[in-house]
């Protein structure tokens, strides 16, 4: 499901698995503190520019049992130019891991977001923090997508369940090149 296009002016990039406001992000704050604390992470050298979002919901690799409906949510986003680029139409750059994060507790909802942290407070990205506006009544579960001019934020509700599992995944422009694209999945537990 396409979601739509949002801007990085800066080069970093606030990945979180909640709608709530991140609150203070300290830049040199431990990853695994980070994302225990406050369940988001940061990442830097991001491609600033146009990006595109899109939302995908596919059955989770767990297992392949027809009778299960479990699925894994994952929020999709890359810099316009990616698909232009050689080296990523050949193969030769791939995701990495840059963090992950277990919700060892029911949520309500699978949720993922991707901020410019230096737009944080602007009047387009509140729109996003108001979630409740967005997000589907409780017994809706067609996923929801909110893009504003520089975050984008998904979100869709769940049944009963013991958790998630998160994970955070960046694509860089060669070894230690420039974030390209980034991808936040959910699987339940």
């Amino acid at each position: 499901m396409r979601i739509g296009a949002f801007s990085f002016d800066s080069s970093e990039a606030i990945l979180a698995e909640r709608l709530a406001f991140p609150g203070k992000i300290r830049t040199k704050e431990a990853m695994e503190k980070m994302l225990q604390s406050q369940g988001c992470c940061m990442l830097e050298n991001v491609k600033p520019g146009i990006w595109i979002a899109d939302l995908q919901l596919v059955r989770c690799p767990v297992c392949d049992l027809n009778m299960c409906d479990g699925t894994m949510q994952t929020l999709d986003a890359r810099h316009i130019e990616l698909f232009l680029c050689g080296d990523f139409q050949n193969g030769s750059w791939e995701y990495e891991l840059v963090g992950s994060h277990d919700v060892k507790k029911r949520a309500d909802g699978a949720a993922g977001a991707i901020f410019d942290p230096k737009h944080l407070e602007d009047s387009s990205t509140a729109a996003v923090f108001d979630y409740k506006s967005w997000i589907g009544k409780p017994n809706d579960w067609q996923p929801k997508a909110m893009i504003a001019f520089h975050a984008v934020a998904v979100n869709t509700n769940l049944q009963e369940n013991e958790g998630l599992h998160v994970k955070y995944h960046a694509m860089r422009a060669g070894t230690d090149g420039q974030v390209v694209s980034i991808r936040i999945s959910q699987q339940l537990l």
